[in-house]
């Protein structure tokens, strides 16, 4: 989208998609703190998860924020599969996004399906407006304003004229 409305006037408030995959609600907290970031910038948020989201559904918003958990060591979680094969079919470019997840410093690749998801959007075209967000497990106190904060950056850069 390019910023303006259908009369060729500046938008004044984004709607910007948050779609997550989360097994523990670690990665769903994540989503739902952004999406209040992205609220209390004066946006819309629209929070789905990723099995009731479509890859194609990333057009349609000024903005994608997309998250999921790292399974095993670097691995995308099984019901990421399906939304991320449709990346590859998906044309982005120019569609601002960013990328966010929790993982484990356990495991040898430590949050390995953010870098995963960020390289299939930047393969599609898509402009990556910040640094992707990665916590631990789930977020402490001090990460929880962080996840608001990345909300609130995320939905000023989508405002912000390309």
């Amino acid at each position: 989208m390019n910023g303006l409305n259908e009369w060729g006037k500046k938008r004044t408030m984004a709607k910007i998609l948050v779609v997550y995959a989360s097994m523990t609600g670690n990665t769903e907290e994540i989503a739902e703190l952004i999406a209040e970031g992205i609220r209390q910038s004066g946006q819309e948020a629209v929070l789905k998860s990723v099995t009731s989201c479509s890859a194609f559904e990333i057009a349609s918003y000024e903005g994608a924020v997309v998250g999921a958990y790292t399974w095993g060591d670097g691995e995308l979680p099984d019901e990421f599969l399906d939304f991320y094969e449709e990346l590859e079919e998906t044309e982005l470019s120019g569609h601002k996004t960013a990328v966010f997840g929790s993982g484990d410093t356990g495991f040898e690749i430590y949050c390995g399906a953010v870098d995963l998801i960020e390289e299939k959007l930047k393969e599609r075209g898509a402009a990556i407006v910040q640094s992707s967000l990665k916590i631990e497990y789930g977020p402490t106190s001090a990460e929880k304003d962080e996840c608001r904060k990345f909300g609130q950056r995320f939905a000023e850069l989508c405002l912000a004229v390309s």
